[in-house]
């Protein structure tokens, strides 16, 4: 699953924006705020039914519960009756046909006619110059540029071209040996033959040497000419720079062929094989595709963009194709399976080690989408091939799965960051991994510090000041993001990038809410993420008391973090202030309990 590390963290990025959108859509702005004082402990004034009679409530919002028709006072929705949403399932969120409008949701048949083709693989990619093809331009002699013919970087140079004229006092004075040598031919052939090699050295032309003896003349300045042509890329000098001999006055490519270079990611590289033809367009040269074959695959996988490089070679008669320029290609997949179920990649949300797709009920009085965990394998084009968790003729979610996922996040059922969900006659047992003996220190004093940026939103809440939570939201954020997970490793890692999704995700809820019930909500989810955290990594040296009020969260309970034995409740402020109970205490010493293997498959955590 580290190949899908990559895939992982831009998921889970586009995930904080999806939730923001959900909550745009379906969350609260005009929520109740009925006293406290009418309250109490009762906490159900608006979510109860008083007497007997139909039962109204929110597909979005299944805990408000009236006696008579109306708008949800969270999301403004109309409501429903209960006998149209009588789902208790934590994994199946009810939503109605106006939310599912808003939220633009679109489906895909598994196996169905819809299925995006799992034969062609698509790439994207840039146009290079082929490295093979450039060159530089040297000075043969040394000598001052006293006249440039090429003067600025993208000018076409032919071979032979005369590219400058240099000065060169070194070439005066082997003129005049020639000249000597050549009154003493008679007395000393060598001589002449050892002064015409000389300037032949410095690659002057025959032609040149016969006709300075002829004329007798000395000359003070000598062209320089392409050795080969191209394109120039770099101008190194300048008109009266002194160039010594050998150095570059100019870098050419010749970008007669030129190579196109697909991104292609570590997963796909089973399906490219060396041969395998491309077709290609660009976006610069329309109504015009090109055809390929890879040449090349590179051996090494770019360690920050998890692709290999795959080139092929193309002809560029007339330059059409230039270097930079964006192509997208496909590629046939010789070996892909047409019996094989596959899913569409828009359909997943990934989640650290987790594939979960959003499933259409069919025969439902109001539109429910159920959360449901799948195993892919290979990447076949836009689609994974997929091994267990659907069947052929279900429907999955392939566009609003963002919006329906923050709906179940602000509801606190089964999402993709919130998997902890309690089910009837499941396991009901506190089973987490123990990885203090593998977490560095290092690591455990900055999960610390996150901890006591934690403790400052909390007081937030105990003082029931909705603005300063959301200040130290923001440096709650800003501490989760010094964290350096890279200190981890396998499965560990793993873990906090859950938890970690999960810790952002509800900060930036409490962080964009400015109604203190909402942020609330929001607290309680946060602090069972750290909470875990901190029994699964440990602690350095801290001490940590979990707290416990049983009657947040109407009446459900709800936990969080304290320094201090002595309760002040977050979840009432001065309402209840004394509110709750110490559950456990964490310190440097402080094991989860050993796993125990169970049969019965099970998701732990509330349901609110």
């Amino acid at each position: 699953m580290k190949s899908n590390i990559k895939i992982i963290l831009i998921s889970l990025a586009t995930l904080i924006a999806g939730l923001a959108l959900g909550y745009l859509i379906f969350g609260a702005n005009n929520t109740s705020n009925a006293p406290m004082d009418e309250q109490e402990h009762q906490h159900d004034d608006s979510e109860t039914t008083v007497g007997e009679g139909e039962i109204w409530t929110c597909s979005m919002h299944p805990q408000i519960r009236q006696n008579e028709p109306g708008d949800c006072p969270i999301c403004g929705m109309d409501l429903i009756p209960l006998a149209e949403n009588t789902s208790n399932d934590p994994l199946v969120l009810e939503m109605t046909s106006e939310a599912v409008k808003l939220a633009n949701v679109q489906t895909t048949v598994i196996g169905g006619s819809t299925e995006v083709s799992s034969q062609t693989l698509r790439l994207s990619g840039k146009v290079q110059a082929d490295e093979r093809l450039a060159s530089s331009q040297v000075a043969h002699i040394p000598g001052r540029i006293e006249k440039l013919y090429v003067s600025f970087t993208g000018e076409q140079v032919r071979k032979g071209q005369r590219l400058a004229d240099l000065y060169s006092p070194e070439m005066i004075t082997a003129q005049r040996e020639l000249l000597e040598a050549k009154k003493m031919t008679d007395i000393s052939p060598e001589l002449l033959a050892a002064a015409r090699d000389k300037l032949r050295y410095w690659k002057i032309p025959d032609a040149t040497i016969e006709q300075i003896e002829a004329e007798g003349e000395i000359r003070e300045t000598f062209p320089i000419y392409a050795d080969a042509g191209g394109v120039v890329t770099n101008r190194r000098v300048a008109v009266g720079d002194y160039v010594r001999q050998g150095e570059v006055l100019f870098d050419l490519v010749n970008l007669s062929r030129v190579w196109v270079l697909f991104d292609a990611y570590e997963e796909d590289l089973k399906n490219i094989r060396l041969g395998s033809k491309i077709a290609f367009t660009t976006p610069a040269i329309p109504n015009q595709t090109f055809t390929a074959n890879v040449s090349f695959i590179d051996p090494v996988i770019n360690p920050q963009t998890r692709v290999a490089a795959i080139r092929v070679e193309v002809k560029n008669p007339g330059g059409r194709l230039k270097p930079e320029m964006l192509v997208y290609g496909t590629l046939e997949n010789r070996q892909g399976s047409s019996a094989a179920l596959t899913v569409p990649k828009s359909a997943i949300l990934w989640t650290g080690t987790r594939s979960v797709v959003y499933l259409k009920l069919p025969d439902t009085a109001v539109p429910s989408f159920q959360f449901r965990e799948i195993e892919i394998g290979d990447r076949l084009g836009q689609s994974y091939q997929l091994i267990s968790g659907l069947e052929t003729g279900e429907e999955v979610v392939t566009n609003g799965n963002f919006a329906i996922d923050a709906a179940a996040q602000l509801n606190n059922q089964a999402s993709m960051m919130n998997k902890d969900v309690m089910l009837k006659g499941a396991d009901h047992s506190e089973h987490l991994p123990d990885y203090t003996s593998v977490s560095p220190v290092a690591f455990k004093q900055q999960l610390a510090e996150v901890a006591d940026s934690y403790l400052l939103l909390k007081d937030a809440f105990v003082a029931t000041n909705a603005k300063l939570a959301g200040e130290q939201a923001a440096k709650l954020v800003a501490s989760l993001e010094k964290v350096d997970m890279s200190l981890l490793d396998g499965d560990a890692h793993l873990y906090w990038m859950e938890q970690l999704s999960a810790l952002e995700a509800h900060t930036a809820q409490i962080q964009t809410s400015n109604e203190i019930e909402q942020q609330r909500t929001q607290f309680s989810f946060l602090s069972q993420a750290l909470i875990k955290s901190l029994k699964v990594f440990g602690v350095p040296a801290s001490t940590f008391y979990v707290q416990h009020c049983p009657m947040a969260n109407d009446n459900e309970g709800a936990d969080w973090l304290s320094r201090e034995e002595q309760v002040q409740n977050p979840y009432f402020g001065d309402k209840m202030l004394t509110c709750g109970t110490v559950q456990e205490t964490i310190t440097k010493n402080f094991k989860n309990p050993a796993i125990e293997a169970t049969s019965t498959p099970r998701m732990t955590g509330h349901n609110h």
